[in-house]
């Protein structure tokens, strides 16, 4: 991981469009089904959308049927991290870039094999690459 980015909420602003903004810096959570990746089938790698980083694999991406991109492993432990969320009345466990601290969502212990983990994810904080074809 590159070294961590830290940014004003204007530079954020300046930067991100408004939707990107919301769920990355202000911890929004997009409508189920609505998000661009929740139905995605691409082969290839989801960053950050703020920053860059690479955060999951499409070949650990699954159907979660929550209407959210989601994935059971990140690329790696250091492209994430995670953070206690009680807004909401919940207890979940929020989702964060570990390069620029950008809200991503949550994780869940209700996922497939073989970590059992549900990364559960906004589409609008990721962007994808293609894998580049040998």
């Amino acid at each position: 991981m590159a070294d961590k980015i830290v940014k004003t909420d204007e530079e954020w602003k300046a930067m991100l469009t408004p939707e990107q903004y919301e769920l990355t810096r202000k911890k929004g959570t997009e409508p189920p089904f609505t998000g661009r990746y929740h139905n995605f089938k691409g082969k290839g790698t989801y960053h950050c959308v703020a920053c860059g980083n690479p955060l999951f694999s499409s070949e650990a991406k699954y159907d979660s049927g929550t209407g959210w991109p989601s994935f059971y492993a990140p690329v790696s432990a250091d492209s994430i991290e995670t953070a206690l969320d009680t807004s909401e009345g919940m207890l979940r466990t929020e989702v964060k870039c570990k390069r620029c601290g950008a809200h991503l969502g949550h994780v869940f212990k209700d996922g497939p094999p073989p970590t059992g983990l549900r990364y559960c994810m906004n589409s609008g904080a990721l962007k994808f690459t293609f894998k580049v074809p040998k």
